[in-house]
């Protein structure tokens, strides 16, 4: 039985299981790498586990965000996602001990791990939207990512600190089972207090007028017409630009003479910046809309302009950009994909969105590979990706916010 519960304390209850969640995943990630050597996989291996990783962690939402829509189960995909997650990770304390399979364990649960986020993410974005409507939603998301935020930043520290400890790659792993297991009982408590979201044909608070006008008709609109196909493809853009932070980590160690050591720290940093960038655009969205998002592509755009540069003052604000800029994207950017879509495709909306965000983010790796040594080159094609998102951010925003106002003049 659903006992309900204050709109903010579900939005925290959310943020701690994404935190504790985090704490798992991002405190496991750095190690993927070192424990799949210590097993035997060559280079070639560790990338394409990894990069398997990475790409179901994306691709897969296409479906399950989707699927969750037409079960209208989004809590059981949320609860099986994070139970992926909570079981996977701190199982690969005894891949080591596995012999011969040791090395083919590992790999299916660092994937595992990531599906776990593609099963769980759209659904858990439709529940924390439907919740976050009643606080605002560009703050209810913020509040969220910067817990979730803190999460991403506690697990490498904590596991670097058990490594410095034990020197033993499974006693790290073996550590995360603490808040795996404190994210499934705040999971569990939320459960009983949540209720699945009602059935809407209708649109949210801020969406198309075409939308508007298909609902109408009868019929559930569709995601792929009007403004939401418009957001996803500046998504697109944007994200081509977003350099991953693997290349200015690697900048940083070869270029910029930074202590191998030093680069964790300064990622910590960066969420920190993240944390900070999701709760002042969170709040100026609940006040001035989507507008906000116009800083996006201008961020983006600074971001090899500094981090990529030779003295360690410009990388140093370059990083601290890229969190920035990493905050909104994760965070303000999905309170207007609730206000764009019907409550009833909103799973589906995230796993196409994501998808499109995934496309951008594989384009942007190649662009960044193949330009990183002709600098230059590389600035002025990430400017020229911007301008092309700008340009579609600023359409985007003006038909959001004329549905917007024409409906609350419609509710005098």
């Amino acid at each position: 039985m659903e006992r309900p519960v204050q709109p903010w304390s579900t939005v925290v209850g959310f943020g701690l299981v994404s935190l504790a969640t985090d704490l798992v995943s991002d405190g496991a990630r750095p190690l993927a790498g070192p424990l799949l050597a210590q097993l035997g996989a060559s280079a070639l291996l560790v990338g394409l586990v990894t990069g398997a990783a990475e790409a179901a962690a994306q691709g897969l939402r296409l479906i399950f965000g989707p699927w969750a829509d037409r079960t209208r189960k989004y809590w059981t995909f949320t609860i099986v996602g994070y139970a992926l997650t909570a079981v996977c990770v701190p199982l690969l304390a005894f891949a080591p001990a596995a012999g011969a399979v040791g090395l083919s364990l590992a790999s299916v649960l660092i994937i595992g791990d990531r599906v776990g986020k593609a099963v769980r993410s759209p659904a858990k974005t439709v529940l924390l939207a439907s919740v976050a409507k009643r606080v605002g939603r560009g703050r209810g998301f913020a509040v969220h990512k910067s817990l979730d935020l803190t999460g991403a930043l506690l697990g490498p520290v904590i596991v670097a600190a058990v490594l410095a400890a034990t020197g033993v790659l499974s006693a790290a792993f073996a550590v995360l089972a603490v808040p795996a297991a404190i994210a499934l009982v705040l999971l569990a408590w939320l459960r009983r207090r949540v209720a699945e979201p009602a059935a809407s044909a209708g649109t949210s608070a801020a969406g198309t007028s075409a939308a508007s006008a298909e609902g109408a008709a009868g019929s559930a609109p569709s995601l792929f017409s009007g403004v939401f196909l418009l957001f996803a493809v500046c998504a697109l853009f944007w994200s081509a630009g977003l350099v991953a932070f693997g290349v200015i980590a690697y900048h940083l160690t070869t270029a910029a003479a930074v202590p191998a050591p030093t680069v964790p720290l300064l990622y910590a940093g960066a969420m920190g910046a993240a944390a900070v960038g999701a709760l002042g655009s969170g709040v100026l969205y609940d006040r001035m809309g989507p507008a906000v998002l116009l800083a996006l592509p201008v961020l983006i755009a600074a971001v090899p302009v500094l981090a990529l540069s030779d003295g360690i003052v410009p990388v140093l604000a370059g990083v601290a950009i890229w969190g920035t800029a990493t905050g909104v994207q994760d965070s303000t950017v999905k309170a207007l994909v609730a206000d764009l879509v019907p409550e009833a495709r909103q799973g589906t909306a995230y796993g196409v969105f994501a998808g499109f965000e995934g496309v951008g983010a594989l384009a942007g790796g190649a662009l960044y590979g193949a330009l990183y040594d002709t600098r230059t080159a590389l600035v002025t094609v990430v400017a020229a990706l911007q301008v092309a998102a700008l340009v579609l951010l600023l359409l985007t925003v003006r038909r959001a916010s004329g549905s917007r106002r024409t409906r609350r003049r419609s509710a005098r």
